[in-house]
């Protein structure tokens, strides 16, 4: 079965025939240019997103990936590629991930659609330009995120950690689901929830955390600098297995569709983020999996070191791949595979089949 492919160590990328090789490269000692970089961090009113620079030198050692093993690549090290590396990705459906050197998402290699459908397209659209279908898909959206959020507070509740406060607050933010008429207002209820949710943390986390709110851009502690990592695993993640179906991902319902992002991939990755982000993040910070040694800060901006990258994505990656029995199916399916499921839902829910209900935590 094809796997996630990643990529921490710098290096090359290309192809040869069948196969995509990858050729470690290592780091010059001290090559680090550190000045401007130094004085970038600590001055600039806005995070800069620069690489510092490194200077590397190739070896000989050669790395093989057989191209029916892969199911995506996610490259966080310093990596060179070739055209015939993208073109063979492309014509093997095979997305890239990129990373910067802080673990912050840069962007996406999206191969060319090979599942295209012009009827499904026009409906998307139609959903999305007609104000009362694209309300109802939102708020379908803010009521699975807002549930599965409910199922980890109840989760931790029934183990010890009373949070019935917040969840009444929760509760009562979602009644007003239902009445919303805008999708502006839908995003200020998910918003609020939101905020809630993460004043629970300091709860449920039982390592001495500073968290008191989300902040994004930079993320300016660990559990900041942890969510916003998480977060770009699921909305990689989704945006792969919409790649795997008719779905166009730039059409969105919750969040405004625009340039430069798969808005579609952000809807439902509102829907997976508590189940396949926090409660990664707080079982790998409740088994002191993860702890301040695998941080690192400058000024303002704190991110993941390469080896809390490399445990999280470990857990991530099992993650994906744990199997549970669905209730309506009668089999079992990977955690992966759930979201896949999802699309299909969506594009029954589209073509008026079936009314689209999102996933929500049943064990």
């Amino acid at each position: 079965m094809p796997r996630n492919y990643y990529i921490f160590n710098p290096g090359r990328l290309s192809r040869k025939q069948n196969t995509i090789f990858f050729k470690p490269y290592k780091q010059i000692e001290n090559s680090r240019v550190v000045a401007d970089f130094e004085h970038e961090i600590e001055t600039e009113p806005e995070f800069s997103e620069k690489d510092p620079d490194f200077q590397y030198e190739e070896t000989d050692q050669k790395k093989v990936i057989p191209i029916e093993d892969i199911e995506a690549i996610y490259v966080f090290g310093e990596a060179d590629f070739n055209r015939k590396f993208f073109n063979f990705c492309g014509s093997n459906q095979i997305p890239v991930h990129i990373f910067n050197y802080y673990g912050y998402y840069s962007g996406t290699f999206y191969p060319r659609e090979f599942l295209n459908s012009g009827d499904l397209l026009i409906r998307q659209v139609a959903h999305q330009q007609d104000r009362e279908k694209r309300l109802f898909l939102a708020q379908q959206f803010v009521n699975g995120a807002s549930a599965n959020i409910l199922k980890n507070l109840q989760y931790y509740t029934s183990r010890g950690k009373d949070c019935t406060p917040f969840q009444d607050e929760i509760e009562a933010l979602r009644s007003q689901i239902p009445s919303s008429s805008e999708v502006s207002e839908l995003m200020g209820i998910e918003g609020n929830i939101r905020q809630i949710y993460y004043r629970a943390w300091p709860l449920i986390i039982d390592q001495d955390i500073d968290f008191t709110k989300r902040v994004k851009r930079p993320p300016d502690n660990q559990v900041n600098a942890l969510i916003s990592f998480a977060n770009s695993m699921v909305y990689t993640t989704v945006l792969g297995e919409i790649y795997k179906t008719q779905l166009n991902p730039l059409i969105s319902y919750l969040h405004e569709p625009g340039t430069k992002r798969f808005s579609l991939s952000l809807d439902l990755a509102e829907i997976f983020k508590p189940l396949m982000a926090d409660r990664i993040i707080f079982t790998l910070l409740n088994r002191n999996q993860i702890d301040d040694s695998h941080f690192k800060k400058k000024g303002r901006v704190c991110w993941l070191s390469e080896e809390g990258r490399k445990i999280f994505v470990r857990a991530f990656d099992e993650r994906l791949g744990t199997s549970i029995k669905h209730r309506k199916l009668n089999r079992n399916v990977s955690y992966r595979r759930l979201i896949r499921l999802e699309c299909y839902k969506l594009i029954k829910h589209l073509f008026e089949q079936e009314n689209y209900h999102p996933f929500v935590i049943w064990w």
